[in-house]
């Protein structure tokens, strides 16, 4: 079998909007970044990566900005990366935000590892550190690549029927590129977790301290939004400085040389695929690992 891999898009890439992330700033200063791909259950391509990016970019540059929230339209906050719909856009061009050559064209390992750089590690790096205070507002499914969405902000707020998965070892991968899974959990935990590949509730989740608050569906913006409005009446310098606090005793645990480590092994991972099966995924894609899943969960 052969070992050369095809980065070539599907025929004619279709996105389903011009607006996947929407944008809004209210009177109490809070940003409202809210992912708008519903119909693909705001799977992240590089389409909306890079509108999540300007919509960052956007509110820190505002001095009327307090509070940024970061949610999802729809029935679920995020699937995850795009494996599979018709926006899938992986080998195509951006204007990059990092200081790293342009992915398409590079041979062999080369493409994902330089583009998960950029759209992945390092734009969830940008934003973990933004200056002012994030909060994500979770329902339904945050899976996979949506755990690094939520997990880059400082707070959680999620519904009581919000659930987090990281299925990705049924891929031969361990876990997604923002590795952060064992500052997440305790290491037992995270272990379950990537190895088995389940649902982990809101609530068990907000009993690990993964999740802040857990609130019912119908009341999750208005808890979110009251947050919000608390965070955006402390002193901005005092948020900066203590959101610098916090992360530096995270870096002091290694969370940075550990997340630089691991997303070695998630492209070994992705190589291993290409030259056994010339799939860097091992041949799965959205509506396979979809079908796993609730195969997994035993639903119809």
């Amino acid at each position: 079998m052969s070992g050369s891999v095809n980065h070539a898009e599907k025929p004619g890439i279709v996105y389903e909007t011009d607006e996947p992330v929407t944008y809004r700033v209210d009177e109490a200063g809070i940003a409202w970044i809210t992912m708008n791909r519903p119909k693909y259950n705001n799977a992240q391509n590089s389409q909306m990566t890079y509108a999540l990016d300007a919509a960052f970019v956007n509110a820190i540059n505002d001095d009327a900005v307090k509070v940024i929230v970061l949610a999802g339209e729809g029935k679920h906050f995020s699937a995850g990366h795009d494996i599979g719909t018709p926006g899938r856009d992986v080998a195509k061009s951006f204007d990059r935000k990092m200081l790293l050559p342009d992915h398409v064209g590079k041979p062999g390992a080369e493409f994902l590892y330089t583009r998960e750089q950029e759209v992945y590690l390092g734009m969830c790096r940008r934003w973990r550190d933004a200056p002012k205070a994030t909060v994500a507002m979770v329902q339904g499914a945050c899976i996979a690549g949506g755990l690094m969405l939520a997990w880059v902000c400082d707070l959680i707020v999620a519904s009581e029927d919000a659930f987090f998965q990281d299925p990705v070892v049924r891929m031969g991968i361990p876990g997604v590129e923002y590795f952060a899974h064992a500052f997440e959990l305790p290491p037992r935990v995270a272990k379950e977790f990537l190895l088995l590949g389940e649902r982990m509730s809101a609530q068990r989740a907000e009993s690990f301290g993964m999740v802040n608050r857990v609130v019912p569906r119908a009341e999750l913006t208005e808890e979110t939004q009251r947050i919000a409005i608390k965070l955006a009446a402390q002193p901005s310098l005092g948020v900066w400085l203590t959101k610098q606090a916090v992360n530096h005793v995270e870096e002091l645990r290694g969370k940075r040389t550990a997340m630089d480590s691991v997303y070695h092994m998630h492209h070994f991972a992705h190589a291993q695929n290409d030259l056994v099966s010339g799939n860097a995924l091992g041949g799965l894609d959205g509506k396979s690992m979809a079908a796993a899943n609730k195969k997994q969960e035993g639903k119809a």
